[in-house]
């Protein structure tokens, strides 16, 4: 090993939740006993890469230094996660040993796993790390050190496509560490050319392939989902077995406007995060839908763990979360949706940390009115008790049922209307009109907001009500006894259908539908 420098610092990234860190990686060789010591909070995936470092340097025809190697990870109290720093070590222990001769070290980040053999594998949350980095090139220094030129990064050639996704970052890639080291020391070249021949495609990670036209009969039923979308309120669908509820959630998404620019790289950059990104790097283009089984855990719905993963409601970002039976999901788990539900947003917080997640979620649910799924059903007896019937709907709390702003009907077809095909809309046609209502909202609320997301002061400003559209709101509220929250989802989902009809004024006739969408506040009456 040529030369007397023993130490060397490159630059890594850690991902943490959807933010991206960068990490100053100090390499120290010294005389001594051989041993190979990684400081820095770094988790078992970091401290296992010893091993993979030491195979990957020898196997690349590089000497790994029989003396005392000790890297830091700096700032030492900041977790460090996953096996994107193999690469950035293997690069400072070469660099410290002699055996990499680049001067140029302290411009470029590096991230990738290595394989015993040293070629790169691919690492989750490039386009978080890359949205970082763009952000860092624009400051001036980092930890004191004044930066002339901008950070460069350098990845494996299966994350290069989706790292150029973010304009104005250097982006460079190849296929082994031997090349880098050739590469960085200008005796070699990049295969940047190889890798972005590889052009993003529009990717398909929609989890519907149900056309609106594809339903039969439940008229009434996609008038209130067409309301749901326009507005982006909760709904939940209560009706007998075979009615539909599941084929009408997946078919909702489709109804949905397109992701936007922005909503599309967050949808991607949470699903990067999570390694869950499998389609050559492409932005998501298509709205999340994520159906849990019941079964599912808290962590699993809401996220959590070891690791503060996040969950289900987080993947459904800017999608649907389609819980279908919603009163056989475990109790606590249902009770856990209450806040991320009102403030489309989720902070998970442990002993380890704390980390914010989105949940601009669109939430539809699906139940039986009862046990059996027959109460109501003219068609069938059913055989459950009233008690029976109230501790089952009773599995579902108040407060969570308050935070649906709609509770549909949805009955049991008969066998004209299961048969009956004509004037049955397209996806595409209904999305027109629901483009339509939430470029009205968009004009009057600014951004992407949504009538579900208003205030209480937007909904007392947009929501007022003319005199007789007061009187009937206050008869309802009086004999239904509605909370204040159930006062105020009325008034927004009547709102939406004011927007949909093309209304700058919520009629008396808006009301009365949006008073029919709740459904299960008639108790036992449905």
């Amino acid at each position: 090993m040529g030369g007397d420098r023993m130490f060397a610092a490159v630059y890594g990234m850690t991902v943490l939740g959807l933010q991206a860190h960068l990490i100053r990686v100090e390499v120290d060789v010294a005389n001594g006993l051989p041993s190979f010591d990684i400081v820095g909070l770094p988790n078992v995936a970091v401290r296992e890469a010893r091993d993979r470092v030491r195979s990957a340097i020898r196997n690349s025809g590089y000497q790994f230094p029989l003396q005392r190697v000790t890297v830091n990870l700096a700032p030492a109290d900041l977790r460090k996660e996953g096996s994107g720093l193999d690469l950035p070590i293997a690069i400072g222990i070469l660099a410290a040993t002699g055996q990499c001769l680049c001067p140029s070290l302290n411009q470029d980040v590096f991230s990738g796993e290595l394989s015993l053999e040293g070629t790169l594998r691919p690492v989750p949350g490039v386009l978080t790390m890359s949205i970082a980095l763009n952000k860092e090139n624009n400051k001036l220094d980092f930890e004191g050190a004044r930066i002339s030129e901008g950070f460069c990064l350098i990845i494996p050639p299966d994350n290069l496509v989706e790292a150029r996704l973010v304009n104005g970052l250097e982006t460079h890639s190849t296929s082994t560490l031997r090349q880098i080291v050739q590469a960085l020391e200008k005796k070699g070249d990049f295969e940047d050319d190889i890798s972005s021949s590889q052009l993003p495609q529009s990717e398909v990670c929609n989890g519907s392939q149900v056309d609106w036209s594809d339903i039969h009969g439940q008229q009434h039923v996609k008038r209130a989902l067409e309301i749901a979308a326009a507005g982006g309120h909760n709904a939940i669908l209560v009706g007998p077995p075979g009615s539909g509820k599941t084929l009408l959630a997946k078919a909702y998404s489709g109804i949905l406007p397109h992701l936007s620019e922005q909503e599309s790289i967050e949808v991607t950059q949470l699903y990067s995060v999570c390694g869950l990104l499998n389609c050559n790097g492409s932005l998501v283009q298509h709205r999340p839908f994520r159906s849990p089984h019941h079964t599912a855990t808290k962590a699993g719905i809401i996220g959590g763990g070891r690791d503060l993963r996040p969950g289900e409601l987080s993947f459904a970002n800017h999608g649907v979360l389609f819980l279908d039976e919603l009163p056989e999901f475990a109790r606590e788990v249902l009770e856990c949706l209450r806040q991320p539900m009102e403030d489309r947003e989720l902070t998970i917080t442990r002993q380890s940390g704390s980390i914010t997640y989105p949940a601009h979620v669109s939430v539809i649910a699906s139940m039986n009115p009862c046990p059996c799924g027959f109460f109501g059903d003219q068609g069938r007896v059913c055989h459950c008790t009233p008690m029976q019937v109230q501790n089952y709907r009773g599995r579902i709390s108040g407060p969570l049922m308050d935070r649906f702003d709609m509770h549909i009907e949805v009955p049991r077809l008969n066998y004209s209307e299961l048969k009956n095909s004509i004037d049955n809309e397209s996806s595409s046609v209904v999305r027109e009109r629901v483009m339509a209502a939430r470029q009205r909202q968009w004009v009057r609320l600014g951004s992407a907001k949504t009538n579900a997301e208003l205030t209480a002061k937007e909904t007392k400003e947009f929501g007022k009500l003319t005199p007789s559209g007061e009187s009937l709101l206050q008869k309802i509220f009086d004999s239904q006894h509605l909370s204040a929250r159930a006062h105020d989802r009325i008034l927004r989902v009547a709102r939406t259908i004011a927007d949909l009809g093309g209304s700058s004024d919520i009629l008396p006739e808006h009301l009365a539908e949006a008073i029919q969408y709740r459904a299960l506040d008639k108790r036992l009456q449905i």
